[in-house]
């Protein structure tokens, strides 16, 4: 039964790499092109949103000694799977020295153009 597992293993492992490889050949082709980036964290976001609604929650368990398993490897092998959003405040930090100053040129775009948010 162990040697079975072990293959088990192996074989999700060999999957998870070329998942990996493959998410990154993506990465590296989308190098520059912020729209196609963004793209392909959205696909990244909706699979995991996919597989944790989905086969994953089908497949918790049912019983106390699966679950102290499971919360138990949980722990061991870092924690809960989370796909973090980018706050808008930190784009805007990464992006512009001063926020207020894109907000500034943002507001003026749009008071020249006479469209979007105003200033009360």
């Amino acid at each position: 039964m162990s040697n079975n597992k072990n293959v088990e293993s192996a074989k999700l492992s060999g999957k998870l790499q070329a998942i990996a490889s493959a998410t990154d050949d993506a990465t590296q082709a989308c190098l520059g092109d912020t729209i196609a980036l963004l793209a392909l964290l959205r696909q990244l976001e909706q699979l995991h949103r996919e597989i944790r609604d989905g086969v994953f929650q089908a497949s918790l368990p049912d019983n106390r000694q699966e679950l102290y398993s499971l919360l138990k490897d949980i722990e061991s092998e870092g924690g809960w799977p989370y796909i973090e959003r980018m706050r808008l405040q930190a784009f805007l930090v990464n992006n512009y020295n001063d926020p207020m100053e894109f907000r500034s040129q943002t507001n003026s775009t749009f008071l020249l153009e006479g469209s979007g948010p105003k200033e009360a």
